[in-house]
């Protein structure tokens, strides 16, 4: 991690909360893979201060099984990358699926906490993640008020405790068919102070959609009222300024807290959208890599459902970049 100011107060431990809300093997809807995902720091902090300097983080592996990914050496599974890094790099990394696995996040997470305490000391902003959505079971949820604590009462991570345990029952038959889930993640950023983004290429909600949209499984991202905001007119969709203490406010909030690429000081509100996961323990046509017909009976871990683990990695993307455009904006005075 580079480009962190010095003096922000840091510990392993602070980073290992984060960690531990993403691990693997934290409840029955998740993979059964059992990592204690504990991170050392060897760089870039000293007496719990950061030093300016770039933080190396290291996490071992220390439950892998690469036997479990031996016939995938050959073939293709369908909806993963193991074509594509193949086509691209004429190599692949085959077991646990290299680059393309979600064991990647840990370095987003880890790093993530870092700027989250960035933004928490410099600007008091506080990011809450949740599952809103899984296939088609909604939740409701009000993002104004919702905690963390909300979000951490049950495993599946939705704080409508009513529609979460119809969501766990929907994972645990999936799980027991040997088949997957997608569904939606919700987070809300507060506090975040206005002027924050910038006006063109590096619009604030195109790089929350870039940083979340490079989070594995992620297919889409919208802010604010998205693709439903395509139903209103503008006359309902406007959201009208008023002052309240000084402050210039929206009595709505369709903007999603950000106007013209930059923040204007509401709730940063946006949503992610996540695939079933690719790897199902069902048999599956494909081809091997010579193109010809072939069966996969994938083996192996692997979470049913991505969206309570992926929760804390919503949350970490988001403290990254509003971190990064927290400290462009402090540069320009």
């Amino acid at each position: 991690m580079d480009g962190c100011p010095p003096r922000v107060p840091i510990t392993a431990e602070e980073i290992q909360v984060e960690l531990d809300r993403r691990r693997p093997g934290q409840s029955r809807i998740t993979t059964r893979r059992d990592e204690a995902d504990a991170v050392e720091i060897l760089s870039g902090v000293h007496g719990g201060l950061t030093l300016g300097s770039p933080i190396a983080l290291l996490v071992r592996n220390t439950d892998a099984r690469s036997a479990d990914y031996q016939e995938m050496r050959t073939v293709f599974r369908p909806s993963h990358a193991d074509f594509t890094y193949q086509a691209k790099y004429g190599v692949r990394a085959a077991a646990g699926g290299g680059r393309a696995s979600a064991r990647e996040t840990i370095g987003r997470v880890a790093s993530g906490a870092i700027a989250r305490k960035v933004l928490a000391a410099q600007a008091q902003v506080e990011i809450v993640a949740y599952v809103k959505q899984v296939q088609d079971l909604a939740a409701t949820v009000d993002s104004g008020t919702v905690t963390r604590r909300d979000v951490d009462a049950n495993i599946v991570r939705c704080p409508d405790a009513a529609v979460a345990g119809q969501m766990i029952a929907l994972i645990d038959q999936a799980r027991a068919d040997g088949d997957s889930l997608g569904g939606v993640v919700e987070a809300v950023a507060r506090h975040v102070p206005a002027g924050l983004g910038e006006p063109v290429f590096d619009k604030l909600h195109a790089d929350l959609g870039k940083a979340l949209l490079s989070i594995p499984a992620c297919k889409g991202f919208e802010v604010g009222s998205g693709f439903a905001g395509t139903r209103l007119h503008g006359s309902e969709h406007n959201d009208t300024f008023y002052a309240e203490n000084g402050r210039i406010r929206t009595r709505t909030n369709r903007s999603g807290g950000i106007q013209g690429g930059i923040s204007n000081g509401e709730d940063i509100i946006v949503r992610a959208a996540f695939k079933p996961v690719a790897t199902i323990l069902r048999e599956m046509e494909t081809v091997d890599a010579n193109g010809n017909p072939a069966t996969l009976q994938p083996r192996g871990r692997h979470d049913p459902c991505v969206l309570p683990r992926a929760v804390p990695i919503v949350e970490a993307m988001m403290a990254l970049v509003l971190a990064d455009h927290f400290l462009r904006q402090r540069a320009l005075g």
